[in-house]
């Protein structure tokens, strides 16, 4: 009888969080709000008589996409239920050849070094610039410039914006720029799937000249877990291309489960966008106008950063620094959760995120208000804001010495050794900042004395770290050569 318990122990889990009054400020965008739909076993079903096939469209699929391309005003729009990863992976083996070189935002997420690497990509950074305010900004695109004409071989650019916590870079002169050069855009905008509805939110990717756009209908729209959409204008990437590319790294068995989340998203939004996104944007400018009395703890807002930093911002996740009171970000994400119940996405080492979205209720947003104005009367006042986090997240992000290709890296022997003997070795390891899965070191570049250094103070700090390394037990893989 135990070991029958045992095989219920998730289900149970999530029966009873459902029960509790724990508000979530994450994803999905959904927010586990009760949408009418159908019990998922009743319409759980395979490619059957009526029903079309994702990969060869020609019935209600091929419909559905292109409803979703109206609304969106793209060329092509495809769904995703391989989330936004098997959009990117689509999307960089369609515009670099095998053994091609990209150009690649650092602060990508993991999948683009995941499809550099099965494709065999030589790979050339530009780093997004380190805000005042200690988080990164937008990419430059002067320094995309450079480096294109430095490296004149690279055959498409990606960039991730917005970022996890909205910063939005200068598409439109980035798209420019690298048309001049002939080549291909590709927006990593897993975080904008909303953007372009209305007048409080940046415009999307896609309108400002972007070749491939892929976003994820999950994290701020009202689909299931997993959903996104790969949109395509583009002289420079064939649909055939695309489609190409799906059939190798999206599932063969779509699930019509998510499919028909997605499609309820889509035509949500057909009928009722402009009611739904203007009581959100108002709820959401209400919580940011009473959120300003706050005298220690500080909601990050678009005027805390300079033109050169950012280009613009998201306001739709709520940034919580706590950098000049008494509290860390995971302190403040503690309090607020155990406290509270209120569930956040993620902390760093000096604020707490919350994702909102149009399923947000007027009831989340007092809570929170409510729960940060008490957390702020009572926490302490540090007039010297504490710089060795931020810095410390800056040094994690700098570019390392590259010896060779990751993907070079990643078919060569390992050896695992402790972290303080691995000074000048090569890493065979991909290590991440997590959320959002930015690389902060990659296989084939060399590990410093202040890389190790860092790590040690990241793990003091409880900084989320993720990777194939023992982190924790402070081993890490090197290449063996």
């Amino acid at each position: 009888m135990a070991k029958e318990k045992e095989g219920w122990d998730l289900d149970r889990k999530l029966e009873e969080y459902a029960r509790e009054d724990f508000y979530p400020f994450h994803m999905p965008g959904h927010k586990r709000n009760p949408v009418i739909f159908p019990n998922p076993y009743t319409i759980d079903i395979t490619e059957i008589e009526g029903f079309d096939d994702l990969h060869r469209p020609k019935g209600i699929l091929k419909e559905a996409q292109e409803r979703a391309a109206r609304l969106y005003r793209s060329e092509k729009s495809y769904y995703l239920v391989n989330g936004s990863t098997c959009g990117i992976l689509t999307a960089v083996s369609a515009a670099v050849p095998p053994n091609g070189k990209l150009l690649m935002a650092r602060n990508g997420h993991k999948s683009v070094y995941h499809a550099a690497y099965l494709r065999g990509l030589s790979t050339a950074y530009v780093n997004p610039c380190m805000t005042d305010f200690g988080i990164l900004g937008a990419v430059n695109t002067e320094e995309i410039r450079r480096c294109l004409e430095k490296e004149p071989e690279i055959q498409a650019v990606i960039i991730t914006s917005p970022t996890y916590e909205g910063v939005v870079s200068d598409i439109a002169a980035i798209a420019e720029l690298v048309h001049g050069f002939g080549i291909p855009l590709i927006v990593d905008e897993a975080h904008g799937a909303h953007l372009g509805f209305h007048g409080s939110f940046p415009e999307t990717a896609l309108h400002l000249g972007a070749d491939v756009v892929v976003q994820s209908m999950h994290k701020v729209l009202p689909s299931l877990t997993q959903t996104a959409l790969l949109h395509l204008n583009s002289e420079y990437i064939s649909p055939e291309s695309i489609e190409r590319y799906l059939d190798i790294y999206e599932t063969s068995s779509p699930s019509y489960v998510l499919m028909s989340s997605m499609e309820k998203c889509i035509c949500m939004l057909q009928e009722k966008r402009e009611e739904l996104f203007e009581t959100y944007d108002m709820r959401l400018k209400s919580f940011y106008r009473k959120a300003e009395e706050f005298s220690k703890l500080h909601i990050m807002r678009k005027k805390d950063f300079s033109k050169r930093e950012i280009f613009d911002l998201d306001i739709s996740k709520i940034v919580i620094s706590a950098k000049h009171t008494n509290l860390t970000g995971s302190d403040l994400e503690k309090k607020l959760r155990e406290e509270y119940h209120l569930q956040m996405e993620m902390y760093s080492g000096f604020y707490v995120l919350g994702m909102t979205g149009i399923m947000d209720r007027k009831e989340g947003f007092e809570r929170l208000y409510h729960a940060l104005k008490e957390i702020d009367e009572r926490i302490s006042y540090v007039e010297e804001a504490r710089e060795d986090t931020r810095q410390l997240i800056r040094a994690l992000y700098t570019l390392k010495e590259k010896k060779m290709e990751m993907y070079e890296a990643m078919n060569l022997p390992v050896q695992t050794i402790p972290l303080k003997q691995a000074q000048g070795k090569i890493s065979a390891d991909m290590i991440s900042l997590y959320p959002p899965g930015i690389p902060i070191l990659l296989p084939g570049e060399i590990i410093d004395a202040d890389f190790i250094k860092n790590i040690q103070k990241s793990l003091k700090i409880r900084l989320n770290l993720q990777g194939n390394a023992d982190i924790i037990n402070e081993r890490i893989n090197i290449v063996k050569i």
